[in-house]
Parts: C-alpha cells; structure tokens; sequence
C-alpha cells in the first residue's frame, strides 16, 4: 500500500525539545505558531498534525520524542487514537447504508437475530450510530482478556439488557460502540471490522491507519502517557461519578474493561473499534478528506453529497447517561460541544464548526471534516491530556485553523 505523504520533509520551526519536521503553506503559519507553542507552554511530548483542503496539503508536521525521550517523533510514528477510532468504525458501517446495503431505519435484529433479546427487539441501525441504544456498558463483571475476543463480547452484548429504552435517551458507547457497529458490518459483508475498514478506506486512501496492526508494525508505536492531574480545577460530573457509584453507567463503562490496557501488543493487534485505532494526523485527516470537499478524492467517490448531508446533522442532544454532561452526535461522529459554561467545562469541550463532524479520543486526539470550510484535520499525541474531549492543546489546534479561515466562535458554541 502507497501511504498518503506532505509534499515535502524539512525542518519549518523549532521548540524547546528539538526541530519541527514537516510541511507549511504560506499563510498557515499561526497553525504552526499554536503546534509549537503547545511545547513551550502547554506540555506536549511528542505529536503530529495535518490539515488538509482535499488532496492539497495546508500543513503536515511533526516533532518530538517518545515519553521517555529516547526517540525522536519521525514521520512513521504512529499512535494510539483512542475513540478517534469510532470515527472509522462508523464510517465503514455509514458507506454500506450509502451504498444501500443496511438501512437506516431498519432495526438491528434484521441483520443481527440475536440482538433481539432482553428487551432490544426495537433498537434499529440508527440507535447503534448515535448512541442511543441503550448498551454504553455490561453489567457483569468481564474476565481478564474479554475485550480481545470479538465473538465473546458481541455474544455478551446481544444478550444484555438496555439501560433504557432504545431511543429514548442516549448515552456514550465508550467501550461497546465498536463491536455493535462492527458487528453489523462483519454480518453484512463476511469481513472482519479492521478487514473491510482496509479495503474500503485504509488502501484506496493510501492511510496509515489500522484496527488490528501487524506484528511487523508493532515497532513504529509511540506508547502514551496518562494525563497529568490538573489541581484546582473543578472536578467534572464524570469523574465523581466514577467514584460514587461502582454500578453505575460510567463506572461499568471506564472499569469494566476486562483488565484491558490500549498499549499492549495483544490489544494492538486486536480490533477494538471503540478505541483500539493506531494512526498519526496525516492519516486522520486524510481519512476526512473526502468528506470535507463532498465525497470524493482523487477521481474516486467515497460517499454521496446526501450522506454527508446525513453526517452534518446532530441527530441526538442533551444530557449523557455515560459522560453526565450534555453531548451533541451524529451517525457516529461527534458534533461541536461546547460546555465551557460549566464549572468543569474546561474538561468537557470540544468546538469545531456547526456543520463539522468527527472524533476525539481520550488524551486529546482528534480527526474531523468540516464540509463549509472544506478542510480535514487530524492531530496525535503521546501525552495525554486531561478531560473527556479535547484538552487546551487540541482545542489551541482546532481554534488557529479556524482562524486563519477568519471564522470565530458563535453564541451556540460552534464555529462559523
């Protein structure tokens, strides 16, 4: 596979731990000012960001080291993205209903029988995507090993209960959302999730970007670290809910995790579509090329006008029985979220455009399109920052590129 590459590799700027690699058009700059300043002042160890406008690249760039500081961030490092990783999931299942081949509307049993079960022969394909489902967790308590055995955890989830009635409220799948989006695209096209995300997005993309990576690959990982506490600062609704409740819908999502750890060979190798996604910014943003500039990319049509007409809309709005905050969805993809109003709200952000649409992941990740600036961003970290959605340095990112675009925040907590 030919992977997707900057036009060009040189030293654009530098930072109080080394050079900056990578590539600059004239008028970008600021972007580049925002990269290098989440180094001197914002804590960054090791990253990468690309934004692109279709197949021309605005900026790509790179710098760093690993946590311990023994390998410098190079061009083929990649990463663990988290719940970026969604993004690609829901992506894959998103073109079979472009294509026809699962429908919207349809419920989950049609494609799935044994998901009618316990309560959840209503839930349809829709529910899945925007996360009202009713399944952000499992109740009973998983053995050491059950989030790298696919057939186990889709058996678990088709024979679990909803935490409400599908439809009804939502609730962020933080953990479930890759095997009950995958699962559909396994019934429906024989393939494994990080097979068919491959052969549909990954190859003809030409992305560095993998749900399930080869042990020959292994090497080019750059392992995280976890965030660092932020003192004074007030505590979200989350995390005490974390500690308050040890039954509860936040604490079975974030703990009930069979002892799962992201950097891990077994769990790299694994296709975890909730969060098990290995890439750089180069690749995210490549991968949401297409949907910025209509759908399709180098003479090849990825998605219809409709279907991101589909992705641009919010489909559910409100309060978050997983994250206990108010979050905006679409089919799959984050919409804007604004929440800095709130105490905690710092931790609770992640503002892009109104008609944007895309993913962070835990840590600070994020890869996104947004079709009325007609731009694709993508951004990886080691360092993981804190909060639930993106932190000051993802967020600082997010803002310069807007800028330059010569658009600021609205009242309703979006870019326009």
């Amino acid at each position: 596979m030919v992977m997707f590459n900057a036009p060009s590799d040189q030293v654009v700027g530098e930072t109080a731990t080394g050079p900056i690699h990578g590539w600059v058009k004239a008028g970008y700059e600021p972007v580049l000012t925002a990269f290098a300043d989440n180094f001197e002042h914002r804590g960054e160890v090791g990253a990468s960001l690309c934004i692109l406008k279709g197949d021309e690249t605005l900026i790509d760039v790179f710098a760093g080291t690993s946590i311990d500081g023994e390998q410098p961030w190079q061009r083929e490092t990649i990463s663990v993205v988290h719940s970026c990783t969604k993004a690609a999931v829901s992506l894959s299942l998103l073109w079979l209903i472009d294509q026809g081949e699962v429908a919207l509307h349809r419920e989950v049993g049609d494609y799935w029988p044994e998901y009618r079960e316990a309560g959840k022969d209503a839930t349809t394909i829709r529910m899945l995507l925007d996360h009202s489902a009713g399944l952000p967790a499992l109740r009973g308590k998983l053995a050491p090993g059950s989030f790298l055995d696919w057939d186990l955890m889709v058996e678990l989830l088709a024979k679990e209960a909803p935490f409400w009635m599908p439809g009804s409220a939502h609730g962020y799948q933080m953990t479930t959302h890759g095997w009950l989006v995958g699962e559909i695209v396994r019934r429906v096209t024989g393939a494994s999730l990080g097979q068919f995300f491959n052969e549909q997005f990954a190859q003809p993309l030409g992305l560095d970007f993998w749900i399930g990576l080869p042990d020959d690959e292994h090497h080019r990982v750059t392992p995280l670290k976890g965030a660092k506490p932020v003192r004074g600062e007030a505590v979200p609704e989350f995390t005490k809910a974390l500690l308050d409740d040890a039954t509860g819908i936040p604490a079975l999502a974030f703990f009930n995790t069979g002892k799962f750890r992201a950097d891990d060979p077994a769990s790299y190798r694994a296709e975890f579509g909730a969060g098990g996604g290995i890439t750089n910014g180069r690749a995210l943003a490549r991968l949401f090329a297409p949907l910025a500039i209509g759908g399709s990319l180098g003479g090849t049509r990825f998605f219809s006008e409709s279907a991101i007409d589909q992705m641009s809309k919010t489909w559910v709005a409100g309060a978050d029985q997983t994250l206990c905050m108010p979050s905006h969805f679409g089919l799959g993809l984050m919409k804007s979220m604004d929440n800095t109003y709130r105490p905690s709200g710092a931790f609770e952000s992640c503002v892009i455009g109104q008609h944007a649409f895309g993913h962070a992941g835990a840590g600070g990740s994020m890869g996104f399109a947004d079709p009325a600036f007609e731009f694709s961003f993508g951004y990886t970290m080691n360092q993981m920052g804190p909060g639930i959605l993106l932190n000051e340095r993802g967020q600082a990112l997010v803002d310069a590129i807007y800028s330059v675009n010569g658009s600021s925040r609205s009242a309703a907590g979006d870019y326009r």
